[in-house]
């Protein structure tokens, strides 16, 4: 009978020096003599970044697409088939469920539970809730050491976080007459034939905060890449953005330029070393870094964008010595500096702790509550604590997804 077993860490702790140390036997006895797998998106990053480097394809979804032009459930399924056929001792089981719908965490997890019977599952994860099943005993680092996580003992998330400071003022205010700043009209999309959007009829108005769901495939990065600009099939469509009809002669960058952007894959691979308030005044310029000079006013606004996240005084700082949770609030503030009318937010919390969740979700509310920027927010996950007005489920069928509108 196989002990399996659960580590929850935060966004402090440093994952791949632990993973280095289970691997290494320093944390438990004998493993150095076993052979092990890693199921987790460090694991993607490097086979991606060899497709992308090399043209080398080492796994294959089950369509036979590359990793890289694969979703996220395609991605780890296909990931640990390949493990499978290894036949490991033990896995490292890495943020299990990040970025999947319901349907493919419940099959993740019955692969792994299947697995469990020979095979030892280390699980490593930063969300109390998603501890698999089949874990017999938890643990938590403590200065460097493991030791027996006990809920009630557990890190306080529910202290109160506060952002103080009011957000800056617009630097280029919305124009009143942009409403809706989105305009779907029966929309249908198919790739290769394969329907994929069925008569999407949907609006964004300003200052609404929305969250759009469906299940892995359904059309939501489809839907996105739409909106952001760069996806030829919303050419021909029925499509308004910010008050222009899709395709009578605006560019991407037009586009761009009214649109703030996050995801959780922004900084995958990213190794520059920029400072803090470089990071955020680069969203003048839509660019991951400074490339350009910015004005006496953009300097400002940014200062003003640091004071609220209490990051002034490490300004110059290295950006990626931030934990996770502070490097997407200086995201964040970076796609808000130019008070963009819409915000789109694509899985932001995929990789958080607990902890730096809420503190996004607080920042989150922050913007929807003082700005007319319109959210965006696209997550199979609901986050306590975040609250849109809206949410706009896309439902899977074989003639291409449709989508409902529900108030919240």
């Amino acid at each position: 009978m196989k002990n399996h077993i659960a580590i929850y860490i935060t966004n402090n702790d440093d994952k791949q020096r632990l993973i280095e140390r289970i691997v290494s036997g320093e944390v438990f006895e004998g493993f150095a003599n076993l052979k092990h797998a890693l199921f987790s998106e460090i694991t993607l990053d490097k086979f991606i970044d060899e497709e992308m480097v090399h043209g080398r394809f080492d796994v294959l979804t089950e369509k036979k697409n590359s990793l890289l032009h694969a979703s996220e459930g395609e991605r780890k399924k296909a990931l640990l088939n390949h493990i499978i056929l290894q036949n490991p001792d033990y896995i490292i089981a890495d943020n299990v469920f990040g970025n999947l719908d319901a349907a493919k965490q419940a099959a993740i997890e019955k692969t792994l539970a299947a697995l469990s019977s020979k095979t030892l599952i280390v699980q490593i994860t930063n969300r109390k809730e998603e501890v698999l099943s089949i874990i017999d005993r938890t643990y938590t680092l403590q200065n460097d050491t493991l030791v027996e996580f006990n809920q009630v003992e557990a890190l306080d998330t529910n202290k109160p976080i506060t952002f103080v400071e009011a957000l800056p003022q617009p630097y280029r205010p919305i124009p009143e007459h942009i409403d809706p700043l989105v305009k779907f009209n029966k929309v249908s999309v198919s790739y290769e034939g394969r329907p994929i959007l069925n008569a999407i009829s949907w609006e964004i108005n300003r200052g609404e905060f929305w969250q759009l769901i469906g299940a892995n495939g359904s059309g939501k990065s489809t839907m996105l890449s739409m909106i952001y600009g760069d996806n030829p099939k919303a050419y021909g469509q029925d499509m308004m953005l910010f008050g222009v009809k899709k395709g009578s002669g605006e560019s991407v960058w037009d586009v761009k330029n009214k649109i703030g952007y996050f995801s959780s894959d922004m900084i995958r691979g990213f190794k520059r070393l920029d400072s803090i308030g470089n990071m955020v005044v680069s969203g003048f310029f839509d660019s991951v870094g400074l490339y350009q000079t910015p004005t006496n006013e953009q300097i400002k606004i940014t200062g003003q964008w640091l004071h609220v996240l209490q990051m002034y005084h490490i300004r110059k700082h290295n950006f990626l010595e931030l934990s996770k949770g502070h490097q997407r609030l200086v995201l964040i503030a970076r796609a808000m500096v130019k008070h963009p009318p819409l915000l789109i937010l694509d899985e932001p919390t995929n990789g958080l702790d607990d902890f730096d969740a809420k503190l996004f979700s607080e920042l989150i509310n922050k913007i929807a509550k003082e700005t007319d920027t319109a959210i965006l927010y696209v997550s199979h996950r609901k986050e306590a604590g975040l609250n849109p007005d809206f949410i706009y489920e896309l439902t899977p069928n074989r003639t291409g997804s449709t989508g409902h509108k529900t108030k919240v």
